[in-house]
């Protein structure tokens, strides 16, 4: 059953949040309303149930992953940032635990099976609206390739990151706390560099 039916069980539920999703999409706003119990943003809600569309963060998820110590990079084949190097990571779907999330992003891109052991860091991107769960997570064997969302794929040792060619801030500050902590355990998630918010 679609979500949508099932909060409102209506097809003019369904029609009148198609439309506000167009208008939004076109930055026209229909039926603004306060939403119930005090919520104190204007939000958009479907004026033939009352529904309420709230518009919240997305989640990415990914992992800074090794093999004999070096990094698992993938270089991307799309945007943003084509041909640059970034972590396997993506966004987490319906029904997925971030962690799963994690491992299948890593698969997707890099062909890579991991296992994770750790949630390395929780990173704020408020210009576009996500927040980034990063884990800890070493490769099960050497074996990777290119999935259809990267160019190519390596493992690389420290000094030989290519740092003028990292897709984001996030990339930079999760590979530099996994190089902080190292082997430790018990350490608390790493969040954004003070002052930073992602923005190159």
């Amino acid at each position: 059953m679609s979500p949508l039916r099932a909060l409102c069980g209506g097809a003019a539920c369904l029609a009148a949040r198609a439309r506000l999703r167009r208008a939004h999409g076109r930055g026209r706003h229909i039926d603004q309303v306060h939403a119930a119990g005090g919520d104190d943003r204007t939000r958009l809600v479907c004026d033939a149930c009352g529904h309420v569309q709230y518009e919240n963060p997305k989640i990415v998820v990914g992992s800074v992953a090794t093999w004999g110590g070096k990094i698992l990079l993938a270089r991307r084949a799309i945007p943003p940032r084509t041909g640059y190097w970034t972590l396997p990571a993506g966004y987490l779907e319906l029904g997925e635990t971030p962690e799963a999330g994690a491992i299948r992003e890593a698969w997707e891109e890099t062909r890579a099976r991991i296992a994770l052991d750790a949630l390395l860091g929780v990173y704020a991107i408020p210009r576009i609206s996500q927040v980034q769960l990063i884990f800890r997570g070493a490769l099960l064997d050497p074996e990777i390739s290119a999935g259809p969302e990267s160019q190519e794929v390596a493992l690389y040792d420290w000094s030989d990151i290519p740092w003028d060619d990292i897709a984001f801030p996030s990339v930079r500050w999760a590979l530099t706390h996994a190089r902080e902590i190292g082997d430790a355990t018990g350490f608390a998630p790493r969040r954004n560099p003070p002052g930073e918010f992602g923005d190159y």
